[in-house]
């Protein structure tokens, strides 16, 4: 190490440079923003700060015992089970995010069961990497249920609203 801040790093053409200063800034900026990876280069010099990141698994739910049925027929749980609702004619979300009912906290939401929408009318809003994105309806009809509570996680392809 030639001083406190820079590093001589064996290269192609010799020796390079390494400030050391600028690798510890760009780890706590790792740290801050909770990047995994951060790459900056300069000319010919690039420097590359990288963290391996541990997932830890979810923890598995606990049974709960049920209580005493009266004894059913073996094969109608089975025929219940099989049974998908009906998500036919389901708006579903193009995006992983937060689902919101309404265009802020405390307003009307967009849709109520029961309520007729048009074609291309807002019928909620999903937040991904904070941006609000509307979600409109595909075709017009009547909103035959809402799947969904306001503030909730959703997923890509998730079925949000009926609209028949």
């Amino acid at each position: 190490m030639t001083d406190s801040t820079t590093a001589d790093v064996p290269g192609d053409d010799g020796a390079m440079r390494i400030d050391v200063a600028l690798v510890r800034q760009l780890a706590e900026l790792l740290d801050e923003t909770q990047l995994t990876e951060i790459e900056v280069q300069d000319g010919e010099r690039k420097v590359r700060v990288a963290r391996s990141v541990t997932v830890a698994a979810a923890p598995a739910p606990v049974p709960v015992a049920a209580a005493a049925a009266p004894a059913a027929p073996a094969a109608a749980p089975v025929a219940a089970a099989a049974t998908p609702p009906d998500h036919a004619n389901a708006v579903k979300s193009p995006m992983v995010g937060t689902a919101y009912l309404s265009p802020e906290p405390g307003a009307a939401p967009f849709i109520s069961v029961g309520d007729k929408v048009a074609a291309g009318a807002t019928i909620l809003i999903i937040e991904a990497m904070k941006v609000m994105n509307p979600i409109t309806a595909l075709t017009g009809g009547t909103v035959i249920a809402v799947l969904i509570d306001s503030g909730q996680p959703v997923e890509f392809d998730q079925p949000l609203v009926i609209i028949a």
